[in-house]
C-alpha cells in the first residue's frame, strides 16, 4: 500500500523565534502546497530571513511546529532537512573558487542526495549524472569545466541553483534570487524558477524585487517586525492598505497595480 504525498508539503504552525526579548519571527503560520511557488516580502529586518533559518533548520524554533512532507522536522538539523529532500539556496554567492562549475555542483550532487560519513574515493555515475542534469536545468552545461571564479555573478548565482538541484529536492528555499541582478538578468532567473515550478518543484522565496514577485508567485506572505501582516494574491497585496502603508509605499503599489493590470 502507497501512502500519497501530503497536499501541503510545507506547514508552519505557530511558529516563533526569539533573540533575547526581541520576536524575529512571532507566531506565523503558513502551508506551501504541492506544486506552488509562494513569496515572502516585507521591509528589512522583518525576519523574512530569521524564518528561513528556523524553517531549513540553522536556527531552532522557540515555539511551534513545522512540517514537512507529513512529517514533523521541527528539530531536525540542516542536513537531515536537505537529505529529505528541503535545499536552500543562499542570498550570499559563495563557491569554491578554485573548482570548477562542475565541481562545485558534484559537491552538492555527493552529500546533499544522502548521508555519507566517510568521502568517496571516487564519485559514482549517478552522482555525475545527477550534477550534469542540474547543470543542464539551469542552462550552465556548456560551461561545466570553466572555473567557477572566472564566471559572471548571474552564472554563480545559477550554479547555486544547480548545486541545490543535485541534491534532488522536493523543495527549493530561494533567499533573494534576483538580488544584485539587472533585469535582462533577473529574467533569465525567473525563467528558471517557471520552469522547475513547472516540473512540479515546490519553491519559497524570499524577494524586494516586487516585479519579479508578482510574476511567479500565485500567493504572496508579507511580514512586518516577525509578525504575517498579510497573505494572498498580488492583486489582493497592493490593495491592501496595510502592506501599502508598511511596505510598498502608494507610488509602488500604483506601479504593481497597473503593471498586473497589463500582464
Amino acid at each position: 500500500m502507497t501512502t500519497d504525498r501530503p497536499s501541503s508539503l510545507l506547514s508552519c504552525r505557530s511558529v516563533s523565534k526569539y533573540y533575547g526579548a526581541m520576536a524575529a519571527v512571532k507566531t506565523i503560520s503558513f502551508d506551501v502546497r504541492v506544486g506552488e511557488i509562494v513569496g515572502i516580502g516585507g521591509p528589512n529586518g522583518a525576519g523574512k530571513t530569521s524564518l528561513f533559518d528556523v524553517i531549513a533548520g540553522l536556527q531552532p524554533a522557540d515555539e511551534g511546529a513545522i512540517f514537512f512532507n507529513g512529517e514533523d522536522v521541527t528539530s531536525a538539523s540542516p542536513q537531515e532537512l536537505c537529505h529529505r529532500g528541503l535545499a536552500r539556496v543562499f542570498q550570499s554567492v559563495v563557491a569554491f573558487d578554485s573548482m570548477t562549475l562542475r565541481e562545485n555542483v558534484v559537491i552538492g550532487a555527493a552529500y546533499g542526495h544522502r548521508l555519507r560519513f566517510v568521502p568517496p574515493l571516487m564519485l559514482d555515475r549517478d552522482t555525475l549524472e545527477r550534477a550534469d542534469r542540474a547543470l543542464d536545468t539551469v542552462g550552465l552545461l556548456d560551461r561545466a569545466n570553466v572555473p567557477i571564479a572566472s564566471l559572471p555573478v548571474l552564472d554563480r548565482k545559477l550554479a547555486m541553483f544547480a548545486s541545490a538541484l543535485a541534491t534532488e529536492p522536493l523543495m527549493l528555499l530561494l533567499d533573494e534570487p534576483v538580488g544584485g541582478l539587472n533585469p535582462a538578468e533577473a529574467d533569465r532567473v525567473m525563467a528558471v524558477v517557471r520552469s522547475l515550478a513547472e516540473g512540479g518543484l515546490t519553491i519559497l522565496l524570499i524577494e524586494h524585487v516586487m516585479r519579479f514577485m508578482v510574476q511567479l508567485c500565485r500567493r504572496i506572505i508579507i511580514m512586518q517586525h516577525g509578525e504575517k501582516i498579510y497573505e494572498g494574491s498580488s492583486e489582493g497585496m497592493v490593495r491592501d492598505p496595510t502592506v501599502v502603508s508598511v511596505y510598498l509605499g502608494s507610488a509602488t503599489a500604483r506601479r504593481l497595480f497597473h503593471f498586473l493590470a497589463a500582464s
